[in-house]
Order: structure tokens, then C-alpha cells, then sequence
């Protein structure tokens, strides 16, 4: 039971590292063409700016998923060298239970202010902002996913207490 959870883990943790870089590319090919259009051809594109700014917003909350798994939170590495080893674990439960009740808020909000804004549309395009916000619950769902696995993981000693450092944490 636990291996489909980790496999299930890792093919979400994935696909969610692959939306932020897709989404990424996308930002920044468009912000260039938002340039391009504004100060070279004086005529500034209506749609890339708005489009820009929302594939940003999912690169950010897919991103996280991996980004979690991997346990690459700076603040976070500090307490990894100040606690002995042996009470890591109890430092990793906290930190998961910590980002766990964070990450169930931004899905039960992000959820309800995507319902809330469906009727909203994103200026020049036509397309309902709820796009842009369902990014909020999507990416606080893989990240949930990952930070489960990770202390899973982690407690059955199956993976080292810490960042990973030098390996793919996907």
C-alpha cells in the first residue's frame, strides 16, 4: 500500500515539477514579447501581460511540490544542525505537520475563492480568473502529497532526515 503511495508520490511530484517548468517558459517567452511589443513596435500587447503573470503564479505553486520533497526550506536547514540526530524526526513531524495544516488552508480557500471568482474574467482574454486561482489548490494538493511521503519516508527510514543534497528529490 505504501509503495502505490510513493510511486503515486513521485509521478505527481513530477508532473507538478514539469507544469512549473512548462509554465516558466511560457512567463518568460511572453514577458520578452510584452517587451518586444511595448518599447520596440510601440504597441503593447492587451493579453500577454495578464497570461504572464498567471502561468507565473502556477509556476510558484507547482514548483512547490518538488520543492517541499526535496526539504529545500532555508530556514528549516538552520534547525537540522542545531537539534542532535536523533531527534530529527521530531523536528521533521512538526515541520510536516506545520506545512501540512498551512497547506490544507491554501486548499480549502484556494478552492473557495476559485468558486468565488468563476465569474470574473481575465481582462482581454475572456477566460475566467478562476484559472489563475485554481493554481492555489492545485499546487497545495501535489505539495501535500509530497510532504505526506517525505515523513513517511522518513519515520521508516527509508530516506535520510534533511534536504536532499546531490540527488533528484523527484
Amino acid at each position: 500500500m505504501l509503495q502505490l503511495l510513493f510511486s503515486i508520490e513521485r509521478q505527481t511530484t513530477r508532473l507538478a515539477l514539469l507544469g512549473a517548468v512548462v509554465m516558466l517558459v511560457i512567463s518568460v517567452t511572453l514577458g520578452f514579447y510584452q517587451v518586444l511589443t511595448r518599447f520596440v513596435f510601440d504597441a503593447p500587447s492587451t493579453w500577454s501581460e495578464v497570461i504572464s503573470r498567471s502561468t507565473m503564479i502556477w509556476c510558484v505553486f507547482l514548483g512547490a511540490a518538488p520543492g517541499f520533497r526535496g526539504g529545500f526550506m532555508m530556514s528549516v536547514e538552520v534547525i537540522y544542525k542545531l537539534v542532535p540526530g536523533r531527534k530529527l524526526v521530531w523536528v521533521e513531524l512538526f515541520i510536516a505537520s506545520c506545512c501540512a495544516l498551512v497547506l490544507l488552508v491554501l486548499i480549502y480557500f484556494g478552492t473557495a475563492m476559485a468558486i468565488r471568482v468563476q465569474s470574473q474574467m481575465l481582462a482581454g482574454l475572456g477566460i475566467s480568473i478562476a484559472w489563475a486561482y485554481a493554481a492555489m489548490p492545485v499546487g497545495a494538493g501535489f505539495t501535500l502529497i509530497a510532504v505526506v511521503t517525505r515523513l513517511i519516508a522518513q519515520i521508516r527510514g527509508q530516506e535520510s532526515i534533511g534536504p536532499v543534497h546531490g540527488g533528484d528529490p523527484v
